[in-house]
């Protein structure tokens, strides 16, 4: 994507969950945690989404506070408002309430000048499932190597 600069990825997103489809959403951030995000103090690891009286937040994202944000700094764990239309936010409501499946924030970047999130909407894996895909990247990479030549 053109103009597109990628701030943080969340690692756990595609090893604990299968992604069916992508969504991306604004975000409403303050001052201070524009500042922070800018300088990369911000962690997607354990946090999802949920949607709650019509609106769709982002839980457990952690921000760091800016360091001479003083007074203005906001709860780094603080639920944050995904600024999407209605018509996605009905479409979001349908498919999470299918059993098994979740929002997961992918990742999140600058789109010109403004914080976008990339919403995927997935499935849990079970263990079993994590660990033929581990297998597989393995035998992936060992086959890479050995076509390399560099036993």
């Amino acid at each position: 994507m053109p103009n597109t600069k990628l701030i943080a990825k969340n690692p756990n997103a595609y090893h604990n969950y299968e992604i069916i489809e992508k969504i991306e959403a604004g975000i409403v951030l303050t001052g201070t945690e524009i500042k922070s995000i800018r300088k990369g103090k911000v962690n997607l690891k354990d946090s999802f989404a949920n949607i709650k009286n019509g609106e769709c937040f982002v839980i457990g994202m952690h921000i760091s506070p800016y360091e001479f944000g003083n007074i203005y700094n906001k709860d780094p764990l603080r639920d944050r408002k995904l600024l999407l239309n209605r018509s996605e936010i009905n479409k979001l409501i349908g498919k999470v309430q299918t059993k098994g499946y979740s929002l997961v924030p992918i990742s999140l970047y600058f789109k010109g000048s403004y914080v976008k999130v990339e919403l995927g909407i997935g499935k849990g894996k079970k263990l079993y499932d994590k660990r033929a895909d581990i297998a597989k990247k393995d035998a992936e990479r060992k086959i890479a190597i050995a076509l390399k030549g560099n036993y």
